[in-house]
């Protein structure tokens, strides 16, 4: 895997983009800059990988997003099945085309999205609210990555790419 796996901080402040992905959408939420609470933004029906980049790299561009979340589905056991590893490989491409896109490496982030799905489902239910799940999913995911670092846990994987600049320093 192209970048770096090992235990990455983020700057104190920032907004930060989270997605819940899935075969046919994808679920954004986002955060306030100084990280307190996560909200809905939208759901992305997937076209083509091409035009979800794109989507995806206007969305971090208008609001200013310094990292990216990206939802990973681990088996309840901790252990990587086929959607996850999926979901890795499609972090990776976005990251890349992030910095393609932007003209800057953007931070993508795994974090464990177990029973996220179900936890927006009960939320979306008590609540009344009138948002996909997906969205409130991506909601969930970020607002647990959120608590979870407030809290000091590390970031245990992280696609970090060097800027297009340094690579071409490089050859």
């Amino acid at each position: 895997m192209t970048g770096e796996t090992s235990p990455f901080v983020l700057p104190a402040q920032g907004k930060l983009l989270a997605l819940d992905m899935g075969l046919a959408r994808i679920g954004v939420a986002v955060c306030d800059p100084l990280r307190l609470a996560a909200r809905p933004l939208e759901l992305l029906v997937r076209t083509s990988r091409r035009q979800d980049f794109a989507h995806l790299a206007h969305l971090v561009e208008t609001q200013e997003i310094v990292a990216v979340v990206c939802g990973l589905p681990l088996n309840m056991d901790g252990s990587e099945g086929n959607q996850a590893r999926t979901t890795r490989k499609w972090a990776e491409r976005l990251a890349h085309a992030l910095r393609t896109l932007l003209d800057r490496p953007v931070p993508v982030l795994l974090w464990d999205e177990r029973l996220s799905t179900f936890a927006a489902q009960q939320i979306v239910a008590e609540q009344g609210l009138d948002v996909a799940e997906d969205t409130a999913a991506a909601a969930v995911i970020l607002q647990d990555f959120l608590d979870a670092t407030r809290r000091g846990a590390p970031i245990r994987e992280a696609i970090l790419l060097p800027s297009r600049k340094a690579v071409g320093n490089r050859e």
